[in-house]
Protein backbone atom coordinates (compact mmCIF):
# COMPACT_ATOMS: atom_id res chain seq x y z
CA UNK A 1 0.00 0.00 0.00
CA UNK A 2 0.80 3.74 -0.67
CA UNK A 3 2.49 5.70 2.62
CA UNK A 4 -0.55 7.65 3.69
CA UNK A 5 -0.01 11.49 4.22
CA UNK A 6 -0.86 13.07 7.19
CA UNK A 7 -2.25 16.22 8.85
CA UNK A 8 -2.34 17.39 13.00
CA UNK A 9 -4.67 19.21 14.39
CA UNK A 10 -4.74 20.36 18.35
CA UNK A 11 -8.59 18.63 18.17
CA UNK A 12 -9.99 16.44 16.17
CA UNK A 13 -14.03 15.21 15.81
CA UNK A 14 -15.48 12.24 14.11
CA UNK A 15 -19.06 13.15 12.79
CA UNK A 16 -20.44 16.54 12.21
CA UNK A 17 -23.79 15.41 13.94
CA UNK A 18 -25.44 18.34 16.68
CA UNK A 19 -22.70 17.05 19.24
CA UNK A 20 -19.29 17.19 17.48
CA UNK A 21 -20.19 20.68 15.31
CA UNK A 22 -21.30 21.85 19.01
CA UNK A 23 -18.20 20.49 20.27
CA UNK A 24 -16.17 22.37 17.48
CA UNK A 25 -17.78 26.02 18.23
CA UNK A 26 -17.47 25.64 21.63
CA UNK A 27 -13.86 25.32 21.18
CA UNK A 28 -13.19 28.11 18.69
CA UNK A 29 -15.12 30.48 21.05
CA UNK A 30 -12.92 29.57 23.70
CA UNK A 31 -9.33 29.35 22.14
CA UNK A 32 -9.53 31.08 18.33
CA UNK A 33 -6.01 29.25 18.04
CA UNK A 34 -7.02 26.05 18.34
CA UNK A 35 -6.81 24.07 15.09
CA UNK A 36 -9.87 21.99 14.96
CA UNK A 37 -10.55 19.45 12.12
CA UNK A 38 -14.60 17.78 12.09
CA UNK A 39 -15.15 14.45 9.69
CA UNK A 40 -17.92 13.56 8.67
CA UNK A 41 -18.84 10.21 6.34
CA UNK A 42 -22.34 11.74 4.71
CA UNK A 43 -21.16 13.42 1.07
CA UNK A 44 -22.11 16.94 3.25
CA UNK A 45 -22.66 18.11 6.32
CA UNK A 46 -26.35 16.76 7.10
CA UNK A 47 -26.71 13.87 4.49
CA UNK A 48 -27.60 11.46 6.71
CA UNK A 49 -29.72 12.95 9.22
CA UNK A 50 -33.28 13.22 7.82
CA UNK A 51 -35.65 15.90 8.49
CA UNK A 52 -38.09 15.91 11.49
CA UNK A 53 -37.26 16.02 14.59
CA UNK A 54 -38.49 18.63 18.23
CA UNK A 55 -35.84 20.44 19.27
CA UNK A 56 -35.64 21.36 23.12
CA UNK A 57 -33.13 24.86 22.22
CA UNK A 58 -31.53 24.49 26.09
CA UNK A 59 -28.02 23.98 24.87
CA UNK A 60 -28.18 26.10 21.31
CA UNK A 61 -29.54 28.86 23.59
CA UNK A 62 -26.06 28.53 25.57
CA UNK A 63 -23.87 27.81 22.91
CA UNK A 64 -25.72 30.81 20.43
CA UNK A 65 -27.69 33.20 22.27
CA UNK A 66 -28.85 34.91 19.47
CA UNK A 67 -29.29 32.07 17.43
CA UNK A 68 -33.09 33.40 16.97
CA UNK A 69 -32.23 36.48 15.09
CA UNK A 70 -30.90 34.16 11.80
CA UNK A 71 -32.56 30.80 12.35
CA UNK A 72 -31.96 27.55 10.66
CA UNK A 73 -34.47 27.35 7.89
CA UNK A 74 -37.74 24.91 8.65
CA UNK A 75 -37.80 25.78 12.05
CA UNK A 76 -41.19 25.86 13.43
CA UNK A 77 -42.40 27.02 16.97
CA UNK A 78 -43.81 24.33 18.60
CA UNK A 79 -47.71 24.42 19.06
CA UNK A 80 -50.36 21.67 19.89
CA UNK A 81 -48.99 18.28 21.69
CA UNK A 82 -51.24 15.46 21.73
CA UNK A 83 -50.37 12.17 23.40
CA UNK A 84 -53.17 9.30 22.19
CA UNK A 85 -53.40 5.45 22.99
CA UNK A 86 -54.41 3.50 19.81
CA UNK A 87 -56.15 0.55 19.65
CA UNK A 88 -57.14 -1.00 15.92
CA UNK A 89 -60.14 1.61 15.70
CA UNK A 90 -59.95 4.31 18.39
CA UNK A 91 -57.37 7.31 19.36
CA UNK A 92 -57.92 7.56 22.85
CA UNK A 93 -56.40 10.85 24.57
CA UNK A 94 -53.96 10.48 27.27
CA UNK A 95 -52.97 13.47 29.36
CA UNK A 96 -49.15 14.28 27.99
CA UNK A 97 -46.59 13.43 30.50
CA UNK A 98 -44.92 16.18 31.72
CA UNK A 99 -41.67 14.83 30.28
CA UNK A 100 -43.21 15.69 26.40
CA UNK A 101 -44.69 18.80 26.71
CA UNK A 102 -43.21 21.04 24.19
CA UNK A 103 -43.79 24.52 24.73
CA UNK A 104 -40.70 26.51 23.77
CA UNK A 105 -39.37 23.95 21.34
CA UNK A 106 -38.70 23.94 18.01
CA UNK A 107 -39.73 21.44 14.97
CA UNK A 108 -37.07 21.31 12.49
CA UNK A 109 -35.27 20.16 10.29
CA UNK A 110 -32.59 18.32 12.12
CA UNK A 111 -30.80 18.25 8.70
CA UNK A 112 -30.54 21.86 8.51
CA UNK A 113 -29.91 21.93 12.22
CA UNK A 114 -26.59 20.50 11.42
CA UNK A 115 -26.08 22.70 7.75
CA UNK A 116 -26.70 25.62 10.05
CA UNK A 117 -24.08 24.77 12.51
CA UNK A 118 -21.39 23.38 10.00
CA UNK A 119 -21.62 27.23 8.45
CA UNK A 120 -21.15 28.85 12.11
CA UNK A 121 -17.89 26.14 12.61
CA UNK A 122 -16.56 27.25 9.31
CA UNK A 123 -16.99 30.57 9.95
CA UNK A 124 -14.83 30.17 13.79
CA UNK A 125 -11.90 29.09 11.77
CA UNK A 126 -13.17 24.81 12.01
CA UNK A 127 -12.09 22.48 8.88
CA UNK A 128 -14.96 20.65 8.44
CA UNK A 129 -14.34 17.76 5.60
CA UNK A 130 -17.45 15.97 4.36
CA UNK A 131 -17.18 12.51 2.24
CA UNK A 132 -14.20 11.20 4.55
CA UNK A 133 -14.87 8.29 6.39
CA UNK A 134 -13.55 7.65 9.52
CA UNK A 135 -12.82 3.41 9.03
CA UNK A 136 -9.81 3.39 11.72
CA UNK A 137 -8.68 4.81 15.10
CA UNK A 138 -5.12 5.47 15.44
CA UNK A 139 -3.85 3.85 18.80
CA UNK A 140 -0.08 4.30 19.68
CA UNK A 141 1.72 3.42 23.26
CA UNK A 142 -2.18 2.43 24.58
CA UNK A 143 -3.39 6.58 23.73
CA UNK A 144 -5.35 7.89 20.78
CA UNK A 145 -3.83 9.87 18.08
CA UNK A 146 -6.82 10.14 15.57
CA UNK A 147 -7.90 8.41 12.72
CA UNK A 148 -7.37 6.99 9.35
CA UNK A 149 -9.93 9.04 6.94
CA UNK A 150 -10.76 8.37 3.37
CA UNK A 151 -9.72 5.11 2.08
CA UNK A 152 -10.81 4.50 -1.16
CA UNK A 153 -10.83 2.44 -4.47
CA UNK A 154 -10.21 -1.07 -2.57
CA UNK A 155 -12.02 -3.49 -4.84
CA UNK A 156 -14.43 -6.64 -3.33
CA UNK A 157 -11.16 -9.17 -3.50
CA UNK A 158 -9.43 -6.46 -0.98
CA UNK A 159 -6.94 -5.36 -3.68
CA UNK A 160 -6.26 -2.12 -4.93
CA UNK A 161 -7.71 -0.14 -7.79
CA UNK A 162 -7.08 2.04 -10.20
CA UNK A 163 -8.54 4.74 -8.37
CA UNK A 164 -7.45 3.64 -5.11
CA UNK A 165 -6.83 6.26 -2.80
CA UNK A 166 -4.58 5.03 0.82
CA UNK A 167 -6.33 7.80 3.23
CA UNK A 168 -4.95 10.40 5.33
CA UNK A 169 -4.05 10.04 8.91
CA UNK A 170 -5.79 12.70 10.58
CA UNK A 171 -3.56 13.35 13.98
CA UNK A 172 -4.95 15.40 16.85
CA UNK A 173 -3.89 15.99 20.71
CA UNK A 174 -7.34 15.16 21.52
CA UNK A 175 -9.89 12.88 19.56
CA UNK A 176 -13.59 13.50 20.33
CA UNK A 177 -15.85 10.77 18.85
CA UNK A 178 -19.71 11.61 17.83
CA UNK A 179 -20.27 9.04 15.93
CA UNK A 180 -24.32 8.74 16.49
CA UNK A 181 -25.09 5.73 17.66
CA UNK A 182 -23.87 2.55 17.51
CA UNK A 183 -21.17 4.27 16.07
CA UNK A 184 -18.59 1.55 14.54
CA UNK A 185 -15.18 3.26 16.34
CA UNK A 186 -16.69 3.71 19.42
CA UNK A 187 -17.51 0.24 19.63
CA UNK A 188 -14.08 -0.97 19.42
CA UNK A 189 -12.76 1.46 21.66
CA UNK A 190 -15.24 0.26 24.51
CA UNK A 191 -14.04 -3.37 23.86
CA UNK A 192 -10.22 -1.85 23.56
CA UNK A 193 -10.20 0.10 26.57
CA UNK A 194 -12.96 -1.72 28.52
CA UNK A 195 -15.46 1.41 28.63
CA UNK A 196 -18.49 -0.47 29.41
CA UNK A 197 -17.23 -2.11 32.90
CA UNK A 198 -19.50 -0.57 34.96
CA UNK A 199 -22.41 0.25 32.31
CA UNK A 200 -25.22 -1.74 31.77
CA UNK A 201 -26.02 -3.02 28.60
CA UNK A 202 -26.71 -0.34 26.29
CA UNK A 203 -30.66 -1.11 24.67
CA UNK A 204 -32.09 0.60 21.66
CA UNK A 205 -35.04 1.56 19.13
CA UNK A 206 -35.38 1.56 15.27
CA UNK A 207 -36.58 4.96 14.30
CA UNK A 208 -38.48 4.70 11.00
CA UNK A 209 -39.30 8.21 9.43
CA UNK A 210 -40.97 9.43 6.51
CA UNK A 211 -41.55 13.23 5.44
CA UNK A 212 -44.68 13.88 3.57
CA UNK A 213 -46.08 17.21 1.64
CA UNK A 214 -50.04 17.70 2.73
CA UNK A 215 -52.12 19.69 1.69
CA UNK A 216 -52.05 23.45 3.48
CA UNK A 217 -55.43 22.87 4.57
CA UNK A 218 -54.62 20.17 7.26
CA UNK A 219 -51.65 21.61 7.93
CA UNK A 220 -50.94 22.80 11.36
CA UNK A 221 -47.79 24.20 11.88
CA UNK A 222 -46.13 22.93 15.14
CA UNK A 223 -48.65 20.21 15.34
CA UNK A 224 -46.75 17.50 17.78
CA UNK A 225 -48.85 14.37 17.87
CA UNK A 226 -47.35 10.90 19.79
CA UNK A 227 -49.28 7.86 20.14
CA UNK A 228 -48.58 4.28 21.80
CA UNK A 229 -50.63 1.00 21.48
CA UNK A 230 -51.40 -0.02 18.06
CA UNK A 231 -50.27 -2.28 15.55
CA UNK A 232 -48.31 -2.90 18.51
CA UNK A 233 -48.87 -5.95 20.75
CA UNK A 234 -49.06 -5.21 24.07
CA UNK A 235 -45.32 -7.06 24.81
CA UNK A 236 -43.66 -4.42 21.79
CA UNK A 237 -42.11 -1.37 23.20
CA UNK A 238 -42.45 1.38 20.72
CA UNK A 239 -44.55 4.39 19.31
CA UNK A 240 -44.87 6.44 16.51
CA UNK A 241 -45.02 10.64 15.72
CA UNK A 242 -46.72 13.32 13.68
CA UNK A 243 -44.69 16.41 13.13
CA UNK A 244 -45.99 19.26 10.99
CA UNK A 245 -43.22 21.91 10.33
CA UNK A 246 -42.68 24.54 7.41
CA UNK A 247 -45.69 25.20 5.87
CA UNK A 248 -47.05 22.33 4.51
CA UNK A 249 -44.15 19.15 5.83
CA UNK A 250 -45.04 16.70 8.26
CA UNK A 251 -42.44 13.93 9.65
CA UNK A 252 -44.22 10.76 10.52
CA UNK A 253 -41.83 8.15 12.28
CA UNK A 254 -42.17 4.76 13.92
CA UNK A 255 -39.65 3.64 16.66
CA UNK A 256 -40.06 -0.19 17.61
CA UNK A 257 -37.62 -1.33 20.48
CA UNK A 258 -35.56 -3.60 19.47
CA UNK A 259 -35.46 -5.73 22.96
CA UNK A 260 -38.79 -7.11 20.97
CA UNK A 261 -39.06 -11.05 21.18
CA UNK A 262 -40.90 -12.19 18.07
CA UNK A 263 -38.57 -12.60 15.25
CA UNK A 264 -41.34 -12.41 12.71
CA UNK A 265 -41.99 -8.66 13.94
CA UNK A 266 -40.94 -6.30 10.79
CA UNK A 267 -40.41 -2.22 11.99
CA UNK A 268 -40.77 -0.98 8.51
CA UNK A 269 -44.31 -2.76 7.94
CA UNK A 270 -45.67 -1.49 11.69
CA UNK A 271 -44.78 1.85 10.22
CA UNK A 272 -46.92 1.12 7.12
CA UNK A 273 -49.56 -0.30 8.72
CA UNK A 274 -49.74 2.68 11.79
CA UNK A 275 -50.51 4.62 8.36
CA UNK A 276 -53.58 3.09 7.91
CA UNK A 277 -55.52 3.57 11.41
CA UNK A 278 -58.60 5.88 10.90
CA UNK A 279 -56.88 8.43 12.71
CA UNK A 280 -53.88 8.86 10.67
CA UNK A 281 -54.93 8.36 7.38
CA UNK A 282 -57.10 11.91 7.22
CA UNK A 283 -53.70 13.01 8.03
CA UNK A 284 -51.85 12.33 5.51
CA UNK A 285 -54.47 11.76 2.46
CA UNK A 286 -54.10 13.68 -0.31
CA UNK A 287 -50.43 14.41 0.74
CA UNK A 288 -47.21 12.72 -0.76
CA UNK A 289 -44.14 11.14 0.64
CA UNK A 290 -40.70 12.70 -0.36
CA UNK A 291 -38.44 11.13 1.87
CA UNK A 292 -37.61 8.16 4.02
CA UNK A 293 -34.88 7.00 6.27
CA UNK A 294 -34.10 4.72 9.35
CA UNK A 295 -31.83 4.98 11.75
CA UNK A 296 -31.11 3.33 15.19
CA UNK A 297 -31.44 5.05 19.05
CA UNK A 298 -29.87 4.81 22.21
CA UNK A 299 -32.59 4.07 24.83
CA UNK A 300 -30.03 2.90 27.90
CA UNK A 301 -30.26 5.99 29.28
CA UNK A 302 -28.11 7.33 32.17
CA UNK A 303 -27.60 3.67 32.98
CA UNK A 304 -25.83 2.54 29.74
CA UNK A 305 -23.82 5.21 29.69
CA UNK A 306 -19.78 3.99 29.49
CA UNK A 307 -16.69 5.52 30.72
CA UNK A 308 -16.35 8.65 28.43
CA UNK A 309 -12.94 9.55 28.10
CA UNK A 310 -9.54 7.62 27.57
CA UNK A 311 -6.41 8.23 26.69
CA UNK A 312 -5.97 11.09 24.13
CA UNK A 313 -9.88 10.61 23.66
CA UNK A 314 -13.63 11.20 24.51
CA UNK A 315 -16.96 9.86 23.33
CA UNK A 316 -19.72 12.97 23.06
CA UNK A 317 -23.32 12.62 21.78
CA UNK A 318 -25.65 9.85 20.43
CA UNK A 319 -21.82 7.56 20.04
CA UNK A 320 -22.07 7.67 23.82
CA UNK A 321 -25.87 7.19 24.80
CA UNK A 322 -27.50 10.83 25.96
CA UNK A 323 -30.89 10.40 24.29
CA UNK A 324 -33.86 11.29 26.85
CA UNK A 325 -36.29 8.23 25.59
CA UNK A 326 -38.95 10.18 27.80
CA UNK A 327 -38.74 13.20 25.79
CA UNK A 328 -38.00 11.40 22.68
CA UNK A 329 -35.37 13.86 22.79
CA UNK A 330 -31.48 13.75 22.29
CA UNK A 331 -29.94 16.82 20.02
CA UNK A 332 -30.07 19.04 23.50
CA UNK A 333 -28.38 16.82 25.68
CA UNK A 334 -25.68 15.37 22.84
CA UNK A 335 -25.44 19.06 21.93
CA UNK A 336 -24.43 19.91 25.91
CA UNK A 337 -21.91 16.83 25.87
CA UNK A 338 -19.98 18.42 23.10
CA UNK A 339 -19.94 21.80 24.75
CA UNK A 340 -19.03 20.47 28.35
CA UNK A 341 -16.14 18.19 26.20
CA UNK A 342 -15.15 21.02 24.62
CA UNK A 343 -14.20 23.03 27.46
CA UNK A 344 -12.38 20.45 29.17
CA UNK A 345 -9.94 20.14 26.53
CA UNK A 346 -9.78 24.06 25.70
CA UNK A 347 -8.52 24.26 29.57
CA UNK A 348 -6.04 21.26 29.14
CA UNK A 349 -4.97 22.98 26.06
CA UNK A 350 -4.27 26.15 27.85
CA UNK A 351 -2.36 24.23 30.73
CA UNK A 352 -0.51 22.76 28.16
CA UNK A 353 -0.89 19.39 29.06
CA UNK A 354 0.06 17.47 25.53
CA UNK A 355 -0.78 14.21 26.55
CA UNK A 356 -2.52 13.89 30.10
CA UNK A 357 -3.60 9.92 30.94
CA UNK A 358 -7.02 10.26 31.04
CA UNK A 359 -9.47 14.12 30.34
CA UNK A 360 -11.05 13.57 33.75
CA UNK A 361 -12.27 17.06 33.67
CA UNK A 362 -15.22 16.48 31.12
CA UNK A 363 -17.04 13.64 32.69
CA UNK A 364 -17.17 15.24 35.98
CA UNK A 365 -18.40 18.16 34.68
CA UNK A 366 -21.42 16.58 32.83
CA UNK A 367 -22.17 14.70 36.38
CA UNK A 368 -22.66 18.25 38.00
CA UNK A 369 -24.41 19.53 34.86
CA UNK A 370 -28.35 19.54 33.68
CA UNK A 371 -27.54 16.44 31.65
CA UNK A 372 -27.33 14.40 34.70
CA UNK A 373 -30.07 15.48 36.36
CA UNK A 374 -32.72 15.35 33.34
CA UNK A 375 -31.05 11.76 32.79
CA UNK A 376 -31.28 10.57 35.87
CA UNK A 377 -34.89 12.00 36.76
CA UNK A 378 -36.18 9.38 33.47
CA UNK A 379 -33.73 6.22 34.66
CA UNK A 380 -36.31 4.44 34.94
CA UNK A 381 -38.92 5.06 32.41
CA UNK A 382 -37.55 2.95 29.48
CA UNK A 383 -36.30 -0.63 31.80
CA UNK A 384 -39.88 -0.28 33.13
CA UNK A 385 -41.68 -1.17 29.98
CA UNK A 386 -39.36 -4.09 29.52
CA UNK A 387 -39.50 -5.55 33.14
CA UNK A 388 -43.43 -4.79 33.41
CA UNK A 389 -44.71 -5.11 30.10
CA UNK A 390 -46.74 -2.27 28.52
CA UNK A 391 -49.40 -1.59 31.02
CA UNK A 392 -46.73 -2.42 33.94
CA UNK A 393 -44.45 0.28 31.84
CA UNK A 394 -47.15 2.67 31.57
CA UNK A 395 -47.97 2.34 35.81
CA UNK A 396 -44.67 2.81 36.27
CA UNK A 397 -44.00 6.04 33.94
CA UNK A 398 -46.37 7.52 35.86
CA UNK A 399 -45.03 6.42 39.18
CA UNK A 400 -41.82 8.42 38.22
CA UNK A 401 -43.03 11.46 36.52
CA UNK A 402 -45.89 12.23 39.15
CA UNK A 403 -45.06 10.36 42.45
CA UNK A 404 -41.19 9.71 43.04
CA UNK A 405 -40.16 12.03 40.14
CA UNK A 406 -37.58 10.53 39.30
CA UNK A 407 -36.13 10.38 42.45
CA UNK A 408 -36.93 6.77 42.94
CA UNK A 409 -34.43 4.72 45.47
CA UNK A 410 -33.37 1.94 42.90
CA UNK A 411 -32.33 2.00 39.26
CA UNK A 412 -34.01 -0.20 36.88
CA UNK A 413 -31.17 -2.17 34.28
CA UNK A 414 -31.26 -3.52 30.79
CA UNK A 415 -30.30 -6.46 29.23
CA UNK A 416 -29.11 -6.88 25.81
CA UNK A 417 -31.48 -6.39 23.00
CA UNK A 418 -30.16 -9.51 20.48
CA UNK A 419 -30.77 -11.81 23.70
CA UNK A 420 -34.63 -11.55 23.75
CA UNK A 421 -34.95 -13.16 20.47
CA UNK A 422 -37.55 -15.56 20.73
CA UNK A 423 -36.73 -18.93 18.26
CA UNK A 424 -39.13 -18.52 15.20
CA UNK A 425 -41.28 -21.98 15.80
CA UNK A 426 -42.08 -20.19 19.48
CA UNK A 427 -43.61 -17.41 18.19
CA UNK A 428 -46.94 -15.80 16.40
CA UNK A 429 -46.24 -15.50 12.67
CA UNK A 430 -47.33 -12.03 11.46
CA UNK A 431 -48.55 -11.77 7.55
CA UNK A 432 -48.23 -8.21 6.79
CA UNK A 433 -50.72 -6.47 4.00
CA UNK A 434 -49.16 -5.89 0.61
CA UNK A 435 -48.61 -1.81 0.26
CA UNK A 436 -51.11 0.56 -2.17
CA UNK A 437 -48.44 2.32 -3.06
CA UNK A 438 -50.15 5.62 -2.21
CA UNK A 439 -50.49 5.57 1.35
CA UNK A 440 -48.43 2.27 2.50
CA UNK A 441 -45.23 1.31 0.41
CA UNK A 442 -42.50 -1.36 -0.66
CA UNK A 443 -38.71 -1.09 1.13
CA UNK A 444 -37.32 -0.73 -2.36
CA UNK A 445 -39.48 2.45 -3.47
CA UNK A 446 -38.68 3.71 0.14
CA UNK A 447 -34.93 3.31 -0.22
CA UNK A 448 -34.92 5.03 -4.13
CA UNK A 449 -36.02 8.53 -1.51
CA UNK A 450 -33.42 7.70 0.57
CA UNK A 451 -30.66 8.73 -2.60
CA UNK A 452 -28.59 5.78 -0.94
CA UNK A 453 -25.69 5.12 -2.85
CA UNK A 454 -22.11 3.03 -2.59
CA UNK A 455 -19.83 2.67 -5.05
CA UNK A 456 -20.68 -1.33 -6.02
CA UNK A 457 -16.64 -2.38 -6.38
CA UNK A 458 -15.90 -1.59 -2.75
CA UNK A 459 -15.81 -4.29 -0.82
CA UNK A 460 -19.43 -4.56 1.38
CA UNK A 461 -19.22 -3.09 4.98
CA UNK A 462 -21.58 -5.39 6.16
CA UNK A 463 -19.64 -8.73 7.41
CA UNK A 464 -20.67 -11.78 8.74
CA UNK A 465 -18.03 -12.75 11.01
CA UNK A 466 -18.81 -16.40 10.83
CA UNK A 467 -20.66 -17.32 7.77
CA UNK A 468 -21.22 -20.99 8.91
CA UNK A 469 -23.80 -19.66 11.49
CA UNK A 470 -26.27 -18.24 9.01
CA UNK A 471 -28.02 -21.62 8.31
CA UNK A 472 -28.27 -23.06 11.84
CA UNK A 473 -28.94 -20.29 13.87
CA UNK A 474 -30.38 -17.34 11.51
CA UNK A 475 -32.52 -19.52 9.31
CA UNK A 476 -33.14 -22.76 11.15
CA UNK A 477 -33.96 -21.43 14.30
CA UNK A 478 -35.13 -17.68 13.92
CA UNK A 479 -36.46 -18.05 10.31
CA UNK A 480 -33.91 -15.39 9.05
CA UNK A 481 -34.90 -12.04 11.12
CA UNK A 482 -32.58 -9.74 9.16
CA UNK A 483 -34.63 -9.86 6.32
CA UNK A 484 -37.66 -8.17 8.34
CA UNK A 485 -36.00 -6.05 10.77
CA UNK A 486 -33.65 -4.34 8.22
CA UNK A 487 -35.62 -1.51 6.96
CA UNK A 488 -33.67 -1.00 3.13
CA UNK A 489 -33.85 -4.89 1.85
CA UNK A 490 -30.30 -5.39 2.80
CA UNK A 491 -30.49 -8.87 3.74
CA UNK A 492 -32.59 -11.59 1.78
CA UNK A 493 -32.73 -15.09 2.18
CA UNK A 494 -32.76 -16.70 -1.38
CA UNK A 495 -32.87 -20.16 -2.35
CA UNK A 496 -35.78 -21.10 -0.31
CA UNK A 497 -37.74 -22.57 -2.72
CA UNK A 498 -35.30 -25.02 -4.49
CA UNK A 499 -34.09 -25.64 -0.43
CA UNK A 500 -31.10 -24.15 -0.50
CA UNK A 501 -31.20 -21.67 1.41
CA UNK A 502 -28.62 -18.83 1.49
CA UNK A 503 -28.38 -15.30 2.93
CA UNK A 504 -27.44 -12.47 0.14
CA UNK A 505 -26.37 -9.75 1.35
CA UNK A 506 -26.93 -6.27 -0.96
CA UNK A 507 -24.68 -3.73 0.99
CA UNK A 508 -26.12 -0.97 -1.65
CA UNK A 509 -29.03 -0.39 -0.10
CA UNK A 510 -27.46 0.28 3.36
CA UNK A 511 -29.48 3.10 5.03
CA UNK A 512 -26.63 3.03 7.68
CA UNK A 513 -29.80 2.39 10.46
CA UNK A 514 -26.83 -0.04 12.39
CA UNK A 515 -29.86 -2.68 13.34
CA UNK A 516 -28.38 -5.44 12.02
CA UNK A 517 -25.23 -5.06 14.05
CA UNK A 518 -27.53 -4.61 17.27
CA UNK A 519 -30.05 -7.51 16.80
CA UNK A 520 -28.66 -9.87 15.14
CA UNK A 521 -29.40 -13.10 17.27
CA UNK A 522 -25.98 -14.39 17.49
CA UNK A 523 -24.01 -11.13 17.22
CA UNK A 524 -22.54 -12.15 13.93
CA UNK A 525 -22.94 -9.35 11.88
CA UNK A 526 -20.32 -6.67 11.55
CA UNK A 527 -21.37 -2.86 10.44
CA UNK A 528 -18.23 -1.20 9.11
CA UNK A 529 -17.42 1.64 7.41
CA UNK A 530 -17.79 1.98 4.04
CA UNK A 531 -16.13 4.31 1.69
CA UNK A 532 -17.25 8.18 2.26
CA UNK A 533 -19.87 10.01 0.69
CA UNK A 534 -21.81 6.55 0.79
CA UNK A 535 -25.09 5.71 2.21
CA UNK A 536 -28.19 8.02 2.28
CA UNK A 537 -28.12 11.74 1.57
CA UNK A 538 -30.98 13.85 2.23
CA UNK A 539 -30.67 16.61 0.87
CA UNK A 540 -31.74 20.38 1.19
CA UNK A 541 -34.36 20.44 3.77
CA UNK A 542 -35.71 16.98 3.12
Amino acid sequence: MADRESMEFDVLIVGAGPAGLAAAIRLKQLNPDAAVCVVEKGSEVGAHILSGAVVEPRALDELIPDWRDEPPALSTPAGEDRFVFLTKTRAIRLPTPPSMHNHGNYVVSLGNVCRWLGAKAEALGVEVYAGFAASETIIEDGRVRGVVAGVMGIGKDGEEGPNYQPGMELRATYTMFAEGCRGSLTKKLESTFNLRAEAAPQTYGLGVKEVWEIPKDKHKPGFIWHSVGWPLSSDTYGGAWLYMFGENLVSVGFVVGLDYANPWISPFEEMQRFKTHPAVRPMLEGGKRIAYGARALNEGGLQSIPELVFPGGLLIGCTAGFLNVAKIKGSHTAMKSGMLAAEAVAAALARGEAAPPVLADYPVALRDSWVWSELSGVRNIRPGFAKFGFWGGMINAAVEAYVTRGKSPWTLTHHPDHSATRPAAESRKIVYPKPDGVLTFDRLSSVYLSNTNHEEDQPAHLKLRDPSLWTPVNWAKFASPESRYCPAGVYEAVGVEEGEPRLQINAQNCVHCKTCDIKDPDQNIDWCTPEGGGGPNYIGGM
